[in-house]
């Protein structure tokens, strides 16, 4: 292998102009992890609030963005016995995924699933692991129970509207345009609610409540989204794009039972990531496998496009996920 590789970086905080192609040497594994030869990888919101300055990496993980990617494994560190060079997998990555090669624990790696490529999979593991933890794990979604989804067109939730589906729940979904609502009806929401038009405080109400929500908005969502909880519902928050200040009654969380929680998924430990990783391969990687749920696909851009993959993304159009191809 060569000792450098082409990457993007952000070179100072702003828009997406400020990432740029440049040269890095190349990763190498420590123990317990693994480089990647990076196909694909996977474009975030926190990608945007990292370039943006709002979303410092971990100081142990690489400056360059990107949390997942998908590639074939070029060498292993000491003690990794689950992986061989030469096997394919997509990864959840601490940073560096817009790169050639990419360095990550062995134990956040999973298997491209049956009948995907490698575009599909580096769409899988940021997504998957976020709503699992927080809708399955942390939220405690069960059969019957009325969920919503903030933000149904969004990879996040295309992945949510899915796996919420496929294990039972009742899914309700919120997106901006006929078109996005529409992309939710397939995946297999009840309802989807056109924000525009539409109040989801009184859609949900009228069906009961909701037992479950997976909010991204946060400002004025924050207050709306309690009333719109079903008695002894939870609201998981994982991520503020109007903001994370309101002012809220905590009467109503007290007197109807209500549990407000939220994650984010980057500055865990390896170890809890790991878990996740578990969990997924035992519970969920036997759906992708059986074709019962998929990534949904918005657009491709090469490496050297980063900042028009950032412009797509923080544009609002798209539907599902937008992937750089690296390699």
């Amino acid at each position: 292998m060569t000792q450098t590789m082409r990457a993007i970086e952000i070179t100072e905080p702003g828009g997406p102009d400020v990432l740029q192609l440049t040269e890095r040497p190349m990763p190498m594994p420590g123990a317990g992890e693994v480089v990647i030869k990076v196909a694909y990888a996977g474009v975030n919101r926190p990608d945007a609030l990292q370039r943006a300055g709002a979303y410092a990496p971990p100081p142990t993980a690489s400056d360059l963005p990107g949390l997942e990617a998908s590639g074939t494994i070029v060498s292993v560190g000491a003690g990794v016995s689950d992986w061989v060079e030469g096997d394919e997998v997509c990864a959840l990555l601490p940073g560096g995924g817009y790169a050639e090669y990419v360095l990550t624990p062995a134990a956040h790696c999973l298997p491209v699933p049956s009948g995907l490529g490698l575009k599909e999979a580096a769409c899988l593991p940021e997504t998957y692991f976020t709503v699992w933890t927080n809708v399955f794990m942390r939220g405690g979604l069960q059969a019957g129970e009325r969920f919503l989804m903030h933000g149904g067109s969004s990879g996040i939730g295309t992945t949510a509207i899915q796996l919420a589906n496929v294990f039972g729940a009742r899914v309700f979904a919120t997106a901006g345009s006929d078109d996005k609502c529409a992309a939710c009806l397939e995946l297999g929401a009840e309802r989807a609610i056109n924000y525009r038009d539409e109040d989801f405080v009184d859609v949900l109400r009228a069906e009961g409540g909701a037992n479950l929500i997976l909010d991204m908005v946060g400002g004025s969502y924050i207050p709306r989204n309690i009333k719109t909880l079903a008695d002894d519902g939870r609201l998981v928050q994982i991520a503020f794009l109007t903001g994370p200040k309101v002012e809220l009654n905590f009467a109503q969380i007290m007197t109807r039972r209500l549990t407000v929680t939220g994650s984010t998924l980057r500055p865990q430990s390896d170890l809890a990531k790991a878990r996740i990783a578990t969990e997924l391969r035992e519970k969920v990687w036997p759906l992708l496998d059986a074709g019962r749920v998929a990534p949904v696909m918005d657009s491709e851009f090469p490496l050297a496009e980063a900042s028009a993959a950032h412009a797509r993304m923080e544009s609002s159009g798209h539907i599902g996920k937008i992937v750089l191809k690296v390699g």
